[in-house]
């Protein structure tokens, strides 16, 4: 009897095939899509992947135009509605070719809701079976694949996949509802642009919109602060008055006078305080993408794609993880001694050796997977960023089998012309644990001279500091994507996307978050006309309710029945106000126009932005700061024109990508880009078309090609291999 295993993309069914195979694998493929023929322990088994989510949710009956509410969706292949996704008609062909030979059916997706709901429609779409046994691990392995195989559960996780498909199915109602409902406002107006907004996506905006406004209506109060450079025992000391910050100006300056003219301070008193500073728990999913951001300015989306690339190497365990715990299942010494086989390692897996291991675990636990940790195999041919979060993975584990480190706080406090100051100072005193999470470890260390009571402080300096207060600070990627998880909204893995969706949408710009005028108008607009689109308590009961599907406590048709009510009766208001919406829409469309057609900073100039421009031979770029700056940039006349938001790390020019016909083309702004430059010297040729003009060198947005100089009589052109 055949058994068909179902992984989740091709380089996972490589790893469980190598590690289930009695000798070697035999690799296949059907129309170029791997698979595997093995043998285990005389079982026959065929490895078959998918390549990600293969199926996808979409009208029954496609409407025409935009109309809402849509509710009558079913699965489909993804292939047949997104043209982006024309790859995934290989994989389901390849899939259906490779099941027709197997009698057992085996699900190996990554053990969460989005991969056992990969595997369930796999199973039912392309196998047409109704239950598989379902394989269970955390690292791709062998030890932990081959023993994930012998103890396969006999049925599919349901509660996993049955949560999925929900979150699919509420995505898929509010994503496509709202932006439907929005669009066709501003088109009733006079105006076609498709705005879009989803379950999660309007209120994670929401929370950054509040941010802006509690910013933009914050008031800076004044205080005054007193501050004393002193020196002893040969080192510079500082001190600030007892009070801290001074509400009152007056009294502020009172103290400093009574102060100014004093040469020396005494040492009235001393308090001295160690304390034991517990190493770090071990990474989930958020603290990574935190850590690595703080570290490495790595934001969140990035970090997770690396995690996840190193995961499929098998070097790393699963990262789309919420647990900060290592259970002693994992084994703790072996993978220490497989780290210790790689140089970089040896001195900090030594400082363990001999050591009782006991991770300092945290809070957060998760029924799926451990805490991310180096499963110890030797990584090879990692690109620079994948060495950073490897690193960073590896540090940690370490660290939490660490010792506390000691801490040692000093207050001297400071008498002159009986005014108090008081100096702070915080240093090391037992490094432990910090040792083994070098260089990553970032303490504040202030170290005060050896004073006595009544030592004398020499006053260099006596100054006055007039301050106001601060507004919040603003979110940054990481810390947005904390805030998200804070408040229940989205899971683990999805998060990152959202704060990239809302960048994308040009709602948010700059790593220190702040909102345009353009997300700013159209939250406004949603928490005017639906507010329970921007409510963050309607999305975290969805999520209450998802997890309650995933236990088995609810049924999800119920959830779904109702998620349809809510929104029925929220687009039939919303209906009513569809012109008044659109006339307010389309206002701030308008107003804020370049902010949505932003390419990125001009290169000239440096002060303006290059944005899109229609011009009577087709769209260009140009400069906003016209006429000071006559920058202008051709663009192609066809497909759909986005900014990266980065710059071209040859020239610094803006990136862009073009969409057309499914198709997307990263591109630098810059025709002169040197990265477009002719590979080798071209020799001159004749027109192979017209027979009449030479063939010359021309440039554009897309690098150098060949055309005919008799243009345009003759339209002839060659393509040119190119530096880059």
């Amino acid at each position: 009897m055949v058994e068909l295993i179902i992984a989740e993309k091709p380089s996972a069914a490589k790893k469980i095939a190598e590690a289930l195979a009695d000798g070697k694998p035999t690799k296949r493929s059907y129309k170029n899509v791997p698979f595997y023929e093995l043998s285990h322990k005389g079982k026959s088994i065929l490895v078959g992947c998918a390549v990600g989510h293969v199926y996808t949710l979409a009208e029954r009956v496609k409407s025409k135009g935009f109309l809402y509410p849509v509710f009558d969706v079913v699965w489909t292949a993804s292939y047949t509605v997104d043209r982006n996704a024309s790859y995934t008609r290989e994989y389901i062909e390849a899939l259906k070719k490779i099941c027709a030979k197997a009698k057992r059916f085996t699900v190996a997706c990554d053990y969460d809701t989005e991969g056992s709901l990969i595997g369930l429609n796999v199973l039912r779409f392309v196998c047409k079976q109704e239950d598989a046994r379902r394989m269970k691990f955390s690292t791709l392995t062998k030890p932990d694949l081959i023993k994930a195989y012998d103890k396969a559960s006999k049925t599919l996780d349901w509660g996993q996949a049955r949560a999925g498909e929900t979150r699919h199915y509420l995505d898929f109602f509010y994503g496509i509802n709202v932006s439907r409902a929005l669009t066709c406002a501003i088109k009733s107006a006079g105006v076609f642009k498709i705005l879009s907004t989803g379950r999660v996506q309007g209120p994670a905006l929401k929370i950054v919109v509040d941010r802006e406004r509690e910013i933009l209506a914050f008031k800076p109060v004044p205080f005054w602060e007193l501050h004393l450079l002193g020196q002893a025992k040969r080192k510079s000391i500082a001190a600030m008055h007892g009070e801290g910050k001074f509400w009152d100006g007056k009294q502020a300056k009172s103290v400093f006078k009574k102060c100014e003219h004093a040469s020396k301070a005494e040492v009235s008193k001393l308090d001295r305080h160690s304390f034991k500073q517990k190493p770090p728990h071990p990474f989930d999913l958020t603290t990574l993408q935190t850590e690595a951001y703080r570290m490495f300015g790595l934001k969140p989306k990035p970090t997770l794609a690396i995690a996840q690339s190193l995961y499929l190497m098998g070097v790393i365990s699963y990262p789309r993880t919420s647990s900060q715990e290592y259970p002693a299942a994992i084994g703790f010494q072996k993978i220490i001694g497989d780290l210790a086989k790689q140089k970089k390692y040896q001195v900090l897996c030594a400082l363990l050796k001999g050591r009782k291991l006991t991770p300092a675990n945290g809070k957060k636990k998760d029924p799926a997977h451990p805490a991310i940790y180096p499963t110890g195999l030797v990584p090879h041919d990692l690109d620079p960023r994948q060495v950073k979060v490897y690193d960073l993975i590896v540090k940690r584990f370490l660290a939490t089998f660490g010792n506390p480190a000691t801490r040692e706080t000093v207050k001297v406090h400071l008498d002159v012309n009986g005014e108090e100051f008081i100096a702070k100072g915080t240093r090391t005193v037992d490094r432990q644990w910090h040792e083994l999470y070098d260089p990553y470890v970032k303490m504040e260390e202030e170290e005060l001279p050896p004073l006595q009571k009544n030592d004398m402080v020499k006053i260099k300096k006596l100054t006055l500091e007039d301050k106001h207060t601060q507004p919040p600070k603003r979110f940054t990627p990481a810390s947005l994507v904390r805030q998200l998880e804070r408040q229940s909204l989205g899971t683990k893995a999805t998060r990152s996307e959202i704060v990239e969706t809302l960048y994308k949408r040009k709602y948010i710009v700059d790593d220190s978050i702040r909102a345009t005028k353009f997300g700013m108008e159209i939250a406004v607009v949603l928490e005017r006309h639906v507010p329970e689109i921007v409510d963050p308590e309607l999305t975290r009961e969805f999520e209450k309710d998802m997890d309650a599907v995933q236990e088995h406590k609810k049924k999800m048709s119920s959830i779904l029945d109702n998620a349809k009510k809510v929104l029925t009766k929220i687009l039939a208001d919303f209906k009513k106000k569809e012109k008044q919406v659109g006339e307010e829409l389309a206002l701030t469309l308008q107003e804020t126009r370049h902010i949505v057609d932003a390419l990125g900073p001009c290169p000239k100039c440096g002060k303006g932005t290059l944005v899109i421009k229609p011009g009577k031979y087709g769209r260009f770029a140009a400069c906003d700061q016209y006429p000071d700056c006559k920058t202008t940039i051709a663009l192609p006349k066809t497909g759909k024109i986005e900014s990266l938001d980065k710059k071209c790390e040859i020239c610094g020019y803006p990136m862009i990508k073009i969409s057309r016909r499914g198709k997307h083309q990263e591109l630098c702004l810059n025709n002169e880009c040197p990265s477009k430059d002719v590979a080798e010297p071209v020799q001159t040729k004749k027109c192979t078309k017209c027979g009449k003009g030479n063939m010359v060198v021309r440039k554009s947005l897309y690098g150098a090609f060949l055309a005919c100089d008799q243009y345009p009589k003759c339209k002839h052109t060659e393509k040119l291999q190119h530096n880059v």
